[in-house]
């Protein structure tokens, strides 16, 4: 069947099925610049490039699917978040949303501080040449283990997450003789507008330890108490994906209250305030992040504000972009296996990944933007539903989208905006191979992770 005779979908809006999806834009080869990162645009052939480089040449080379990253573009941002703070407030890139070696080098490099969240991802940042100094460590659940490590190495900051951690950390510290500076981690009782699972503020939930019946306050007590600790300042993290700023005054508001009660009780004026991070991305054209000089300004704005109210010194802040940093750089390059059209609903578009490579459509039911990207269509556009390889009907990437009605298998597709918690998240489900990540620059491309191997899959499986 020729690409042109291809039995299409759904065409037109007047008969989309209800659910989530954006109508077809006037131009399906246009590239939105929101969901992109900088270097993307499309050659004089139509294809799509990324630092100078076509995808058929990428995907000849590293093979699909396959994460490429903008390196320049990663730079960029991280440049642009720490001039937007200045030199007095903290930039901590957030590990959890993409980490590798690569990734710490060139957070070194940049001026960027880490923060980390499990033992792997603090021997990531160590091995590549993160100063210790520059590290928080986050966690809802230590281990003693992890603990160690990161006293011994010398970590500018732990996050304490709980009454038991604060003895427990408070007693590694001690055994090794140092004072171990720490935040102490709150929940402000802020409702972020985002999914459930990613709302990390509101008092039901394993994070941190609430404001409400005076919780906070004894764990200051009780950190200030114990010669083991230095405690520097209060964390607070309101959720993921945000872009309403009003959770944030409210959280604001509510950590420097407590900060003034400190010093009403104690005598003592905390030096730091983390306001987490969260800071949403564009995935579609419907969503509209704001830049970091607008964030850095707005933040400040509020902090400075409550903490004239409170007649308290404006204490340094801090702020953890992870996915507002490496989430627009990077795309997920797929080929097209099957195309099977359901009259009256949308056309399902199998591609070679899946929920192994993304799992936060399953997950989050988050939204994704996909464009053809091998060559250029003039056909009209088919509503899609883009699914992946595996044995489970909710392995789904992108729920509804349009692209060309002569789409055909072979094709190349990518999916933008997937540099934050795809790779991280990744699995091997169905013993799948997680792809690689490929960092792109200038005209040169190279792997930062590598694709797994069968190989890989046996040498863990010792039966």
């Amino acid at each position: 069947m020729s690409r042109s005779a291809h039995p299409a979908g759904p065409r037109h809006a007047d008969v989309l099925p209800e659910g989530h999806y954006s109508a077809p834009a006037a131009d399906l080869n246009a590239l939105d610049e929101k969901v992109w990162s900088r270097t993307v645009t499309r050659d004089a052939d139509g294809a799509l490039t990324v630092g100078g480089i076509a995808v058929a040449r990428l995907a000849e080379e590293f093979g699909t699917p396959a994460y490429f990253l903008d390196e320049s573009d990663f730079r960029a941002r991280c440049r642009a978040w720490a001039d937007a703070f200045g030199p007095d407030a903290d930039v901590f890139y957030a590990g959890k949303a993409f980490l590798s070696r690569a990734v710490v080098r060139w957070l070194k490099e940049e001026g960027l501080n880490l923060d980390v969240c499990s033992g792997g991802e603090l021997t990531t940042a160590l091995d590549a040449g993160m100063p210790a100094e520059r590290i928080a460590f986050h966690g809802n659940n230590k281990t003693v283990a992890e603990i160690e490590r990161a006293v011994e190495a010398g970590v500018g900051r732990i996050v304490l997450d709980s009454f038991q951690e604060i003895v427990r950390v408070a007693h590694i510290a001690q055994r090794h003789g140092v004072r171990q500076r720490v935040q102490i981690r709150v929940t402000v009782g802020v409702e972020a507008h985002t999914h459930e699972f990613i709302a990390t503020a509101h008092e039901d939930q394993k994070f941190g330890i609430a404001l409400a019946d005076g919780q906070a306050a004894e764990a200051v007590r009780r950190a200030l108490s114990l010669d083991g600790l230095e405690l520097i300042g209060v964390h607070s993290h309101i959720g993921s994906q945000i872009f309403d700023m009003a959770g944030f005054e409210v959280s604001a508001r509510r950590v420097v209250q407590l900060l003034a009660e400190i010093r009403d009780e104690h005598g003592v004026e905390l030096p730091e305030i983390d306001l987490g991070g969260g800071l949403g991305i564009a995935y579609t054209s419907d969503d509209d992040p704001r830049e970091p000089h607008e964030i850095a300004k707005a933040l400040s704005d509020i902090v400075t504000r409550e903490c004239e109210s409170a007649k308290l010194h404006t204490p340094r802040i801090s702020v953890e972009p992870g996915r507002a940093i490496v989430g627009p750089t990077a795309f997920t390059l797929y080929e097209v296996g099957t195309i099977k059209p359901l009259e009256g609903l949308r056309t399902y578009v199998s591609v070679d990944g899946g929920m192994s490579d993304n799992i936060r459509t399953a997950l989050y039911d988050a939204e994704y933007s996909v464009a053809l990207v091998s060559r250029t269509s003039d056909a009209e556009p088919m509503l899609v539903r883009v699914v992946g390889k595996h044995c489970e009907s909710g392995d789904i990437v992108v729920k509804d989208a349009f692209l060309p009605a002569d789409l055909a298998p072979g094709d190349l597709i990518a999916v933008p905006a997937t540099g934050a918690y795809c790779r991280s998240m990744a699995s091997n489900y169905n013993h799948a191979l997680r792809p690689p990540v490929v960092a792109v620059r200038e005209g040169e491309a190279r792997v930062i992770v590598r694709r797994e191997t069968e190989e890989d899959l046996l040498r863990l499986d010792v039966g």
